[in-house]
């Protein structure tokens, strides 16, 4: 049977690292959806469009050649992996994620990704509320401020007041978009990644995963 996790939180509560675990635990591919709108925001400041032109932005979303896989991110043949982390990106695609036009285009996106590879570990900001509701487990990763602030200081450096700053400010703006804000389903399972390693957290997940899965097969 299809599984499908849905993990969903904000920036720096280690969604990436977990899912991508968790993936290879279960046996399914991993999608970082995040990296999506990072693709199509760096595409869109490589061409010169303006981030702010949603119709333009919309269209390169749609004729665009994605190709995200857990090593490497490919957008009409330019090898972004690197680019797509750069700050400029980073600061700037909180308003690609704003545009709906975008968001649907990458949403068919992503569901036929998990159709074509029968299930998967999917990560982002809206997978459980908007992109699988019907997914086998639904996950909200959290963790506190500074924790988050200084996980990203050590993946990229920087200031951790500055980055517990933006991450603050993308917070909000991720949380009050009009379209698909981030947020946590009233089914979906709390893990606060604060104190607790990887390894505890995959390990949690995949029980929490398989029984879903058992349970859900056995109602059928």
């Amino acid at each position: 049977m299809t599984i499908v996790v849905a993990i969903d939180g904000p920036a720096g509560a280690g969604k990436s690292t977990i899912a991508k675990a968790l993936a290879k635990k279960l046996g399914v591919k991993y999608l970082d959806t995040g990296a999506m709108y990072r693709a199509v925001t760096f595409l869109a400041l490589n061409d010169g469009v303006s981030l702010h032109d949603e119709a333009a932005v919309a269209k390169l979303s749609v004729d665009c050649a994605l190709d995200v896989g857990e090593e490497t991110v490919t957008i009409n043949s330019i090898d972004a992996t690197r680019a797509i982390r750069g700050p400029e990106v980073t600061n700037k695609v909180s308003l690609v994620a704003t545009n709906s036009l975008v968001r649907n285009e990458l949403r068919t996106r992503q569901r036929e990704w998990v159709r074509m590879n029968d299930g998967g570990v999917v990560e982002g900001r809206d997978i459980g509320s908007v992109v699988f509701p019907d997914a086998t487990l639904k996950v909200y990763l959290t963790a506190s401020p500074l924790v988050r602030a200084k996980r990203r200081v050590a993946q990229s450096g920087g200031d951790v007041e500055r980055i517990a700053a933006e991450i603050a400010e993308r917070d909000l703006r991720d949380s009050t978009r009009a379209d698909s804000p981030l947020m946590k389903t009233d089914d979906s399972i709390t893990v606060d990644t604060s104190d607790r390693s990887i390894d505890e957290v995959v390990a949690h997940l995949e029980r929490l995963a398989r029984v879903a899965d058992e349970k859900r097969a056995a109602s059928r």
